[in-house]
């Protein structure tokens, strides 16, 4: 091979690569919406008694604003009067992916708690399989949560930032798709719109909140609440899988 052949070979090569890293996008924002079925979360016999049918299903919106080291992932600002609305969770959730510190904003009744931790560290299984979601190609990625939870993650690698809803993070792309195995809760992505997000929105708002550590507040709630049924399982459900 000539010297000037070899010099082409190369410049298309970083053209290539150039056209490559231009086209991934490093800021935007994502509106989701997260489907709960309440009748997977309120597991009992008595649950049809007080909840119908056509009410199972319970539809949040979310946004989640991001650039190419940190995220805001926060519920959608509404209006409109809420039907059930104690009936799911609305977390805050800001990641820095360059210290990996993640501050999630957990409501409780009204009043909100300002839980600090790091970035959470999931084994991810990445498969083969691909599907469309808000016109971007996604790949699907397994997470075995515990003996008997699974979550599937649906990631889009053209959005280069590794975060996602909620605290969930880890794979080579923004996820926008995310859901549990049996299909109790699910986050689709809607839309997704490519923005400059500057840091400073991105960074928390602590105020003058006071600031827990995880095993902090698990364990004051945990002693105000634990003892009864209800207390286990609100507690599980705030500190289980997000």
């Amino acid at each position: 091979m000539t010297t000037l052949i070899k010099k082409q070979v190369v410049l298309l090569l970083l053209l290539i690569v150039s056209a490559s890293l231009f086209s991934q996008i490093h800021s935007g924002k994502v509106v989701y919406e997260r489907k709960t079925n309440l009748y997977k979360k309120f597991k009992g016999d008595d649950v049809k008694e007080w909840l119908q049918e056509e009410d199972k299903n319970k539809v949040d919106v979310f946004e989640l604003y991001f650039n190419d080291s940190m995220s805001l992932f926060q519920p959608q600002e509404s209006d409109l009067k809420e039907k059930m609305s104690w009936a799911t969770d609305k977390n805050t959730v800001y990641q820095n992916l360059l210290t990996g510190a993640r501050l999630s904003v957990k409501d409780l009744w009204g009043e909100k708690f300002f839980v600090e931790d790091t970035l959470w560290k999931r084994q991810w299984k990445i498969t083969e399989s691909h599907r469309k979601i808000a016109g971007y190609n996604c790949r699907k990625a397994i997470w075995q949560a515990n003996d008997s939870t699974r979550i599937y993650a649906w990631y889009a690698d053209e959005l280069m930032p590794s975060v996602g809803p909620e605290s969930f993070s880890g794979l080579p792309g923004v996820i926008l798709g995310l859901a549990t195995e049996d299909g109790g809760v699910i986050y689709f992505a809607k839309t997704v719109e490519i923005s400059a997000q500057p840091a400073e929105k991105l960074k928390p708002n602590k105020g003058k909140n006071k600031i827990y550590k995880t095993a902090e507040i698990k364990a004051k709630l945990e002693k105000d609440f634990g003892k009864n049924p209800w207390g286990k399982e609100m507690i599980k459900n705030m500190f289980g899988l997000w």
